[in-house]
Order: structure tokens, then C-alpha cells, then sequence
């Protein structure tokens, strides 16, 4: 009997039909380690698609018409209270774009002001219903639900407006206007991505309940485009980081970083197309309805590179009936603002030319949960990818 330091010899063919089995072995191990790692991948999708159908899928369940409407006021009260902080109000105010293109449309259009009746539809400090009255409007009725609305009584009182201009606390679908028509909506509405935050919503509310025959929506016309990104060094950064951290992998969040949209400002030299309309709005004319919706777009690059993601930005337009048009646009090659550019990184970089088209589809929708907040999918046709994105 051998001891158990003992060494066992075994004979040369025995021991060569042990070594086969060991690598065997070894090989069905390596094809099972695969396989579990597909499962975990199959499973991952599985979870996302079943994520994407309860966040997307809200036609099968719940039409989005009139949805921000539906809310009781509880539901929205966190909206609204981060319009509260005066912050917000700082930023935008000192937003030039934005404030001196509504100050410009008003004041070099007075024609349009001149003795009519003013609907501001969330109003904030008064800025543009202080605008109106300086125009010439003979009543304007600024609404807000925030606690904003308290300074924006001051304020209208400090600057000697408060026999023109009528301040109303509340939400606009809850309340009563001491009017029955108003002839000018107004209204800074505009959300990341344009239609984040669904205020368009209750401005078109609005526009259904108090807008006289023959009255304007300002701004009336919307645009919504995306372009093509090449930044190879930020994709690194925000995806690739994930496949070694402290020698440690967690590409399991790869995917999670190309799952939300990010607001922020893109650099105009990584733009690598052309742009491509995807939405035109309409404000004296468009439904609720139509504000969730599904587009094909087509991005000629116009140089050599690889393709990280896809940008989205918005052009506003004051036009109907104005004797001076106006005009301001969020892209990237343009004047800063505080609205930015919106990027969804691809999960796969698409390799184009000079001329090659970057092709595919795009859904937008509002999120069932929140409706406030934006699901978009991404279709792209060049590789097959399907990605889902959350703006919330």
C-alpha cells in the first residue's frame, strides 16, 4: 500500500489517456464558462427588453394623450417645486439666447401686443408677461404653480405692472382664467431634447380652453434635429473604462451608460454630419398626441471617423404674422445655452466615410411612470443595434 507521499507511476498509455481526459475536461469548461457568459448576456437583454416594453410600450397599456393633465396635483408636486429655487430662474434669465429672443420677438412685434389679452403660461419671475405689458397688451394674465409666483407678484408691483398684468397661482389645467379668450399664448416651454418635461402639454391645454379663433401660440414653430458624433476618447472614457477598473471587470455597466441620455455641451468639432430633421411642431395646430412619435432619419457624414453617438438639438422659430422674425437654434455650433445638446452614446461605434450614411429610426415617447419624463429608442440600420435611452 502507498503511503500518501508516496509517487504513483502509471503506465505510458494509461497515463496519456488520463492526459486526454484532463484536457477534455479542460475544454468542456472553457465551452461551459461561454455559454454561461452568453446565458448572462441573453439574460441582460431579456431584462432590458421587458424594462423598455413596461417604460415604451404605453399605447398597448395607456395612451399618453393627456397625460401631464391627468396628474393630480400631488404627483406633480416635485415638478414644480424645483421651479421654486431661485437658481433655476437665474439660469435662465441669464441665458441670453433664450431671454433676448423673446425680449426681441415682443418688443420689435408690438403690433401683435397692442391691446390684446396675454396668456403667460408658466411664468417664473414675470419676465415675459412684463415683456407683453411693455408691448402694449392691454391685460396679461401670468400663471404658475410654483412658489416662484409669490416673487413674481413683487416684482410686477415693483416695476409699477400690477394694473396690467394679473398674477394666477395654480396649475393652468386646475384653474379658472377671469377671461373667456385670450388672443396671444407666450410661453418658455421648451424642455431638454425640446419636449422633456411635457410643458408643451399644458401650453396646448391652454391653447384648446382659451385661445380666441384667429390667436397665435408664440413660439409657433419647432424644430427637433439629431447629428452624428465622433469622440472616440469620451466613448472610451464613459464605456471602455468599465472592462478594467483597479483590474477589476464590470462591463456589466457598459450597458447601463448607454441606456440614458445625457444632457450636456457637445463640441461642435465632433460633429460628423450633416443634420436631419426628425420633428417639426406646430404650436397653433399639433395634438398632445402627436407629441409622442416615431421618425426615420438618414446622417450623411461629412468626414472620415468613427461614429459614438448621436446628438439631438432643437431650432425655435417666432414667425406667424411677425413683421421681424425671430429665430434661435440649440445646436452645437451655436451660441451657448442652458437647454445644451442631448447625447445618446452607441453601445457600438460605426465606422463611416466621407459621404456614408448613418441611417435608422427614432421613437419618441413619454415615460408611462413619469410622464414628465422621455423614453427614446434608437434604431440604428448601419449594424442592427437597438438601444433604449432614458431621459429623466
Amino acid at each position: 500500500m502507498e503511503t500518501e507521499d508516496s509517487d504513483i507511476t502509471l503506465p505510458g498509455q494509461q497515463y496519456r489517456a488520463l492526459l486526454e481526459r484532463l484536457h477534455q475536461a479542460e475544454a468542456r469548461s472553457e465551452v461551459t464558462e461561454g455559454q454561461l457568459h452568453d446565458a448572462l448576456k441573453d439574460i441582460d437583454r431579456l431584462r432590458q427588453t421587458a424594462k423598455s416594453f413596461i417604460l415604451s410600450d404605453q399605447h398597448a397599456l395607456r395612451p399618453s394623450h393627456g397625460a401631464v393633465a391627468q396628474l393630480r396635483e400631488d404627483e406633480d408636486a416635485a415638478y414644480f417645486s424645483s421651479y421654486s429655487h431661485f437658481s433655476i430662474h437665474m439660469d435662465m434669465l441669464q441665458d441670453k439666447v433664450r431671454t433676448e429672443s423673446y425680449r426681441d420677438f415682443i418688443l420689435t412685434n408690438q403690433h401683435l401686443f397692442k391691446d390684446k389679452v396675454v396668456l403667460d403660461v408658466g411664468c417664473g419671475t414675470g419676465i415675459l408677461s412684463m415683456f407683453a405689458a411693455r408691448a402694449g397688451a392691454s391685460q396679461v394674465i401670468a400663471v404658475d404653480q410654483s412658489e416662484i409666483i409669490y416673487k413674481a407678484m413683487d416684482i410686477v408691483r415693483e416695476n409699477h405692472l400690477d394694473h396690467i398684468i394679473k398674477l394666477v397661482k395654480g396649475r393652468v389645467e386646475d384653474i379658472q382664467l377671469p377671461v373667456e379668450k385670450v388672443d396671444i399664448i407666450i410661453s418658455e416651454w421648451m424642455g431638454y431634447f425640446l419636449l422633456f418635461e411635457s410643458m408643451l402639454d399644458t401650453v396646448l391645454y391652454a391653447r384648446d380652453h382659451w385661445l380666441a379663433p384667429n390667436g397665435s401660440v408664440y413660439p409657433d414653430r419647432c424644430t427637433l434635429s439629431l447629428v452624428a458624433i465622433g469622440n472616440a476618447k469620451m466613448h472610451s472614457n464613459r464605456v471602455a473604462f468599465w472592462n478594467d477598473v483597479y483590474g477589476f471587470k464590470m462591463t456589466c455597466m457598459r450597458s447601463d451608460v448607454t441606456r440614458e441620455g445625457s444632457v450636456e455641451e457637445i463640441d461642435p468639432e465632433t460633429v460628423m454630419s450633416e443634420p436631419s430633421l426628425i420633428k417639426m411642431v406646430d404650436c397653433c395646430s399639433v395634438s398632445v398626441a402627436e407629441l409622442d412619435f416615431t421618425a426615420d432619419f438618414s446622417l450623411t457624414a461629412t468626414r472620415d471617423g468613427t461614429c459614438t453617438g448621436i446628438g439631438g438639438y432643437f431650432d425655435i422659430m417666432f414667425e406667424k404674422n411677425c413683421k421681424n422674425k425671430v429665430y434661435f437654434s440649440t445646436a452645437p455650433n451655436c451660441m451657448k445655452t442652458h437647454w445644451k445638446q442631448t447625447l445618446f452614446l452607441l453601445e457600438k461605434p460605426v465606422e463611416l466615410k466621407q459621404g456614408d450614411l448613418l441611417s435608422g429610426k427614432i421613437s419618441v415617447k413619454k415615460n408611462k411612470k413619469d410622464p414628465r419624463a422621455l423614453v427614446v429608442r434608437i434604431e440604428i440600420t448601419n449594424t442592427g443595434q437597438v438601444l433604449d435611452f432614458q431621459l429623466q
